[in-house]
């Protein structure tokens, strides 16, 4: 098989199992949890990452911003042999009880976007792999930390997400809205393989409290920045049960 055109990678440089972060930055975060870590390849938004975790072999590969650019990281990694796809993002909460830093695993993402109706119709599920998604719970659990679970929203137009949006989004139940969430869970369930996510809250959508609002130069508050660190705990906690 050839070399992947945008994540560079060749057919058994990677492992059976990826934590798929959007931000290239939040690679190598991730990775300074790990030992042995090992920089594969480097392109465009993507960055690919191997390393081990309590003995656990892992890959890490950022996503880019969302579902298009998440769509040709999934193809591409399941392509050289990835089977098992961990989002690791972060999110607006669209709940008022939900505060910035609180962690949501999702259940299932609205596709409030383009790509994945380029592959099926709208009314096919897009949920998550359930072992995967009992992983993260279990996880959690396991460690004392309380996470939000529920349905979220994959939206492609961040700047455009009108207050009617919200209102529909927050009335319908669902917890959080993000970018890349429907295409990896959609794209995975089509190929036969496993996905899930766990993501930080960033902001309120309800509240007024987006991402951007009361920071100045870092894009994420501080507790959302300390809270991401313990969903990466999570995620490779749950990745050894995987």
């Amino acid at each position: 098989m050839a070399t992947q055109p945008h994540l560079l990678v060749d057919e058994g440089d990677l492992t059976d199992i990826a934590l798929i972060p959007g931000d290239p930055g939040r690679v190598d975060r991730i990775a300074s949890h790990c030992d042995d870590a090992e920089t594969i390849a480097q392109n465009r938004e993507y960055k690919v990452v191997n390393a081990s975790y309590e003995g656990r072999e892992l890959t890490i590969c950022s996503t880019g911003i969302g579902c298009p650019s998440a769509a040709i990281a999934i193809e591409e990694l399941a392509n050289v042999g990835v089977e098992t796809f961990v989002r690791v993002g972060t999110t607006g909460a669209l709940q008022s009880d939900i505060e910035i830093g609180d962690m949501i695993v999702a259940t299932g993402a609205a596709k409030n976007e383009g790509t994945s109706k380029r592959y099926e119709a709208v009314e096919y599920p897009a949920v998550p792999d359930y072992d995967v998604l009992s992983a993260l719970v279990d996880s959690a659990e396991a460690n004392d930390e309380d996470v939000h679970v529920g349905p979220i929203a994959s939206d492609d137009a961040y700047y455009a997400e009108t207050d009617a949006a919200v209102d529909d989004w927050e009335a319908a139940g669902l917890l959080a809205v993000e970018m890349e969430a429907a295409a990896v869970f959609s794209l995975a369930r089509r190929k036969g393989l496993r996905a899930g996510a766990i993501c930080t809250v960033d902001g309120n959508l309800v509240e007024g409290t987006q991402k951007g609002t009361d920071t100045e130069d870092d894009e994420l508050p501080e507790k959302a920045k300390n809270n991401v660190g313990r969903a990466i705990d999570l995620s490779l906690e749950a990745a050894t049960t995987l």
